[in-house]
């Protein structure tokens, strides 16, 4: 996984791991969450991908637009 950025400075968001159809965010609690093309779908994934590489936003919108509509929960 990749260490996420958080240019805002209070993202739950800790790191992510980005593959062809899916997003992989762990948060500060431990727990990392499954986002792929099945659920929420491409829309989604490609915005939380993007997100992630920018390091800024992607807590916000996990919460704000996909919040439980993951594929697994580690």
């Amino acid at each position: 996984m990749e260490r996420y950025r958080n240019r805002s400075g209070d993202s739950g968001v800790t790191d992510y791991e980005l593959g062809a159809d899916f997003i992989r965010v762990r948060f500060r609690a431990g727990v990392t969450y499954r986002y792929g093309h099945i659920r929420p779908g491409q829309y989604h994934v490609d915005r939380m991908k993007a997100l992630a590489v920018a390091g800024r936003g992607l807590g916000t919108y996990i919460s704000q637009h996909v919040r439980d509509e993951y594929e697994s929960k580690e």
